[in-house]
């Protein structure tokens, strides 16, 4: 009897956690997008408002008083602050048409920002005309370093462009060699534009050339057999499909310039300075109610332009399934014809463009890192060296700044990949409120980097109470928190499109086989998207591994530094051991990116 009442008992025991069990996979999802929730909050919410709460609070009590003094500030709307203050919108706006009118460092923000938008696009779009229609040896690589730049850290490329612009940079040495005199460009806008467009132009390309990619070959040729001509039939059916690329990549680039930072402090000094580096001067000057307002004015303004590029690609996110891609052609002319010499004769003019742009800063920071008064030399490696052997111990040192932003990167790699995964399948369900959650979720996309860092710093880093209990996050913890913050909205946009283009059916097959939503999803989906999951990884790495922003914050008081913090020490003093650290944080991105041809293949997303 007590045998077959324990046996009775297992039993019921044995049900009851098969009941638990699929429930728990019946709800894994949700489970594991309210554990990702709670992260964000964690990592990335709670040390934003414990920043910009500073500009709402003030001694103890709510107030916009600050809003209002930087509203109605000239220094930083110009004209516009008239508006505010009261002014008719009609004198003010004929001022603003004036050639002598005020811009503020919010206006030119914007202005800065928008130009570099232009260029970036005018630079991308033949880049991705030339991936996307021609075919030549290393072709496949070059598309998957297309994006490189975009990663590459910030102060990094700042170095390679004072390597080139300076006084006796390349340019100059380059105008001496053929008797031309000197030429003085740094600090100025245009260097400035041509760096932003450095970031953004392959950010253009890489999008543009995917929808091309996309493009329908049987379309064109039945447009060709009713009588439409070549510029017709492009701008019928090609045309409307590179628009939304094109406009998609614009956007975020004017986010990602509108919040720019090191390029402009390196380049174009103060005098040149956006809304962020004021908000880091003014951080420095412990004026932290002023900065907090600031920030949430650019912080405002990125998420309106983020809010209208989200819905924009919500709408754009139809796949064309089985449709055949249009061939390539030989980068050799096949004759001597006037159309099939006229665009590659554009595309030799593009590429000498493209080189100065973007291979002549790379080349001239590693040509400075081997070059010396005497001629080629390794005294700036040797530097390295005898640093790391000999330097004191308040001194950077080469090889804890590699290791950090080794382990460093592998940390928030192990973040950000489950959470962009985890947020990528949620914004690619259909439900009420799924746009929301998008926008949410890629807020750190718009957020200040400094916010971010001070943020983890000031709530964190410092400690929280609750309950009575004082919880403080490492140092090293805190750079890992920030890092995933700003990699994860990355790996959502290289595996979103993947998952948005599958096949409902097939998901509908495995569920109704008896497979649970979380068991459809790691058996059949992340599989048919692993290209995307693979570049999502490399993508939250390599940003970890060139990120300064949030950094400079946290390594300044939590002594982790970091390679891209390295470079920005060194430059202080010497600009050799500056480059040839950057040449090392560039051989460690650029393998990175080059797993993604190797591993994952050629992704839809980013």
């Amino acid at each position: 009897m007590s045998r077959d009442g324990l046996t009775i008992a297992d039993t019921d025991d044995a049900e009851r956690q098969r009941r638990i069990r699929d429930r728990i996979k019946r709800r894994a999802l949700a489970l594991f997008g309210a554990a990702t929730a709670v992260i964000l909050v964690v990592m990335f919410y709670y040390p934003v408002w414990t920043v910009l709460s500073e500009a709402i609070f003030v001694d103890g009590a709510a107030t916009v008083s600050v809003f209002v003094e930087i509203l109605q500030d000239p220094f930083y709307f110009g004209e516009v602050a008239r508006l505010f203050s009261g002014e008719s919108p009609i004198t003010v706006f004929g001022d603003l048409l004036s050639s002598d009118r005020q811009l503020g460092i919010v206006g030119f923000t914007a202005y800065q920002a928008l130009l570099s938008t232009l260029l970036s696009v005018v630079l991308g779009v033949p880049a991705a005309y030339l991936l996307a229609r021609f075919d030549f040896p290393g072709r496949r690589t070059l598309r998957s370093l297309t994006i490189l730049p975009f990663v590459l850290p910030s102060i990094m490329v700042a170095v390679g462009f004072y390597a080139t612009f300076g006084q006796t940079g390349t340019l100059n040495a380059m105008l001496g060699a053929v008797g031309l005199g000197p030429v003085d460009l740094l600090p100025s806008l245009e260097v400035v534009l041509v760096a932003h467009a450095f970031y953004n132009a392959p950010l253009v390309a890489r999008l543009t050339t995917a929808a091309w990619e996309s493009v329908d070959a049987s379309a064109i040729e039945t447009a060709r057999s009713l009588g439409a001509g070549p510029f017709q039939a492009f701008r019928d059916i090609v045309a409307p499909q590179l628009v939304p690329a094109v406009v998609m990549s614009a956007a975020l680039t004017f986010v990602f310039t509108f919040g720019t930072f090191p390029i402009v402090l390196a380049l174009g000094g103060f005098e040149l300075a956006t809304i962020e580096v004021f908000v880091f001067r003014l951080i420095q000057d412990f004026s932290y109610a002023e900065a907090a307002a600031l920030a949430l004015i650019e912080l405002a303004i990125s998420l309106a332009i983020l809010y209208l590029y989200l819905r924009y690609e919500a709408r754009q996110s139809v796949e064309n399934r089985g449709a055949r891609p249009l061939a390539r052609r030989r980068l050799r002319p096949p004759s001597l014809s006037l159309r099939e010499l006229l665009p590659r004769a554009g595309l030799a003019v593009y590429t000498v463009i493209a080189l100065l742009v973007f291979v002549l800063p790379i080349g001239s920071m590693i040509y400075e890192s081997l070059s010396g008064p005497t001629g080629l030399t390794l005294e700036h490696y040797q530097f390295l060296l005898d640093r790391q052997v000999t330097g004191a111990a308040f001194q950077v040192k080469p090889w804890p700044a590699i290791r950090n932003s080794l382990v460093i990167g592998v940390g928030s790699l192990l973040v950000a990949l489950p959470m962009g995964i985890v947020v990528a399948v949620l914004t690619t369900r259909r439900y009420r409120g799924r746009k929301l959650v998008d926008a949410v979720a890629m807020a750190p996309l718009a957020v200040s980097g400094i916010v971010v860092g001070l943020g983890l710093l000031r709530g964190l880093v410092f400690g929280v109470e609750i309950g009575g209990t004082r919880l403080a996050l490492g140092g090293l913890a805190a750079i890992v928190a920030a890092h995933a913050v700003a990699g994860y909205p990355f790996v959502v946009r290289t595996v979103a499109p993947g998952l948005s283009s599958l096949d409902a059916r097939i998901v509908e097959s495995a569920r109704s086989l008896g497979a649970s939503r979380i068991r459809a999803l790691w058996d059949i989906e992340l599989p048919l998207v692993w290209p995307g999951v693979v570049a999502g990884a490399a993508f939250a790495f390599a940003i970890s591994i060139g990120e300064f922003n949030a950094t400079v914050v946290l390594a300044s008081s939590t002594n982790q530094y970091t390679m891209p913090i390295a470079i920005e020490r060194f430059m202080g003093r010497r600009l050799g051991p500056a480059t040839a650290m950057g040449v090392v944080l560039l051989v460690v991105t650029s393998i990175s990116f080059v797993l993604i041809d190797r591993l994952g293949g050629e992704s839809r997303g980013l």
